[in-house]
C-alpha cells in the first residue's frame, strides 16, 4: 500500500459494503494511514446483521465463534476525495480474514469471483446503473411535492439545489454521474451511472447510495433507497446495463444489433430471473414493487425499446449496445445484482441458450412468459432450491440471505397478519425507509 494521501488530508474513510450493500467502514487519522497497511479490524457480525443492525446466529458469525474480527484491508487505486468534507478522503476496502483468505460472507467477493470466471473466458465486463430514489422531508420524512412531472425541466430546477450537488459532487468523487430527471412519482429522482468496469461500478453504486444521504442530509432532505415508500406511487428501481468487451470490441454487438453471443447471454438472463429474483428484490416491501402497469417488470419477457418487460435490448452503435436488465430493486446489493446476472449471462454463453421469442408489444397482458416472484416465500423458494444460486453463492451467505429474507417476512406477517400486503406498513417505513 504504497500511494500516499494527498496533502492536506487529515481524515481516511475505509468502506465497504455489509450483507445488504449498505456502505460502512470507520474512519481513521491521516496519521496512522501507512501503519494499516495490512488492514483494519472489524467484527464479522457486519455480513450476518439486517438493515436495523440486528443480529442472529449464522453459520459464518455465531455466538459460538465469537464473532471474531476480519480485515478491512485499502485499495488504493479506489481512494479518492469526498468533496462536501474538507481534507478527507475515502477508499473502498477488501474484506480478508486474518489468515489473508477473502471472507466468504462479504458479497463483493462473489461479483470478484464471477468477474475472474469471465476474465477466463477473455471478457471484460461493463456495467452502467440507474437509480431511483425519494427526497423527503427530514423530519417528517413525508413527501416534499405533489403531482408527477416526469423530465419536467420546472421540476427538475425546484431540486437542482440538492440534485445539482448530487450530481456535481458524485462526480469530484469519481462516481462519474450522467444525468439526471425527476421521476413518475413526487420527489422521485433518477440518476444514471456512467457504464464503467463492472467491479469499480458496483463500488461506486455501493458509494453512491450513501453519498446521496449525506448530500442530501446536508442540504435539509433525507434520501431514501427504500424500494416502495408508499403504496399508492412508483417504486424506487435499480436498472443494470451489461455488456461484455473482448480486444477493446463490444462482443455483445454486431453491426450495432445484438450479436449471436449477446443473445445467448440473454437467453441465460432470462433462464435465471425468477430464482435470483432474493437478489433483485430482497425485501417484503421490494416485492410489492411488483405491479402490473408500474413499469416494474413481472415477467421475464424480453424486448426492445420497450419498458413492459424484464429484459431490455437496447441497440444502436458499436459501443452502445447492451442488455438492460429492469427487475432490480433499489435496495439491492450491488455486489450480488451484478454477480448474479453475470453469472446467468455466462452461463446462457456456455450453453447456447436462446431467448423466447422478442415480446413486441405489452409485456404485462402477455401470458407466454415465465413470471417473477411478488412475494418472498415463493422467491425463497426457487432460491434455496437453485442449483444455479449454489454455484454461484457459497453456502454460508447463501443460508443467511435466507435466513434474513424469512426474517423480513415474518416482521411484517406478524405485525399485521391480514393487512400488511395492501399497503406500506408503518413497520416497513421504520425499518427500510432511512436503512436504505
Amino acid at each position: 500500500m504504497a500511494k500516499s494521501l494527498p496533502r492536506g488530508t487529515h481524515t481516511v474513510i475505509v468502506a465497504l459494503g455489509d450483507l445488504n450493500g449498505i456502505a460502512r467502514g470507520k474512519r481513521m487519522h491521516a496519521g496512522v494511514w501507512e501503519d494499516f497497511k495490512h488492514g483494519i479490524g472489524m467484527c464479522n457480525a457486519i455480513f450476518q446483521m439486517d438493515v436495523t443492525n440486528d443480529i442472529w446466529d449464522t453459520p459464518y458469525a455465531n455466538f459460538d465463534n465469537g464473532y471474531p474480527d476480519f480485515h478491512i484491508v485499502p485499495i488504493v487505486e479506489t481512494m479518492r476525495p469526498v468533496p462536501w468534507e474538507e481534507g478527507v478522503v475515502l477508499v473502498v476496502g477488501r474484506a480478508e480474514e486474518m489468515d489473508g483468505s477473502p471472507v466468504v460472507c462479504d458479497p463483493r467477493n462473489v461479483l470478484v469471483e464471477q468477474l475472474a470466471e469471465a476474465a477466463d473466458q477473455g471478457y471484460e465486463v461493463m456495467t452502467g446503473v440507474e437509480f431511483e430514489f425519494y427526497l423527503l422531508d427530514l423530519e417528517t420524512k413525508e413527501l416534499v411535492d405533489s403531482g408527477i412531472s416526469v423530465y419536467g425541466l420546472a421540476r427538475g430546477a425546484m431540486f437542482e439545489h440538492v440534485v445539482g450537488p448530487i450530481r456535481n459532487l458524485c462526480s469530484d468523487m469519481g462516481i462519474q454521474v450522467e444525468m439526471s430527471n425527476p421521476e413518475y412519482a413526487p420527489g422521485q429522482i433518477e440518476i444514471n451511472l456512467r457504464y464503467q468496469e463492472a467491479l469499480v461500478s458496483a463500488d461506486n453504486a455501493m458509494l453512491f447510495r450513501n453519498a446521496v444521504k449525506e448530500i442530501a442530509y446536508n442540504h435539509g432532505y433525507l434520501a431514501t433507497f427504500m424500494a416502495k415508500p408508499f403504496f399508492t406511487e412508483s417504486g424506487n428501481s435499480f436498472h443494470m446495463h451489461q455488456s461484455l468487451w473482448k480486444d477493446g470490441r463490444n462482443v455483445f454487438s454486431d453491426g450495432g444489433r445484438l450479436s449471436a453471443l449477446g443473445r445467448s447471454y440473454l437467453g441465460g438472463l432470462q433462464q435465471h430471473m425468477a430464482e435470483t429474483a432474493l437478489i433483485s428484490a430482497p425485501t417484503p416491501n421490494a416485492m410489492k414493487r411488483r405491479q402490473d402497469y408500474t413499469f416494474c417488470p413481472t415477467s421475464n419477457a424480453w424486448g426492445g425499446d420497450n419498458r413492459t418487460v424484464g429484459l431490455r435490448v437496447i441497440e444502436g452503435t458499436e459501443s452502445s449496445t447492451r442488455i438492460e436488465q429492469r427487475d432490480g430493486s433499489s435496495d439491492a446489493n450491488p455486489y450480488l445484482l451484478t454477480a448474479v446476472q453475470l453469472a446467468a449471462g455466462l452461463k446462457g454463453i456456455a450453453s447456447g441458450a436462446e431467448p423466447t421469442a422478442k415480446e413486441v408489444s405489452d409485456g404485462y397482458s402477455a401470458t407466454r412468459h415465465q413470471g417473477l416472484p411478488r412475494d418472498i416465500p415463493t422467491a425463497l423458494e426457487l432460491f434455496n432450491n437453485s442449483e444455479f444460486i449454489a454455484e454461484v453463492i457459497p453456502e454460508p451467505l447463501r443460508v443467511t440471505l435466507a435466513q434474513q429474507a424469512e426474517r423480513e417476512h415474518n416482521f411484517m406477517v406478524e405485525s399485521d397478519p391480514e393487512g400488511w400486503q395492501d399497503d406500506v406498513t408503518q413497520l416497513e417505513r421504520d425499518r427500510y425507509l432511512e436503512a436504505f
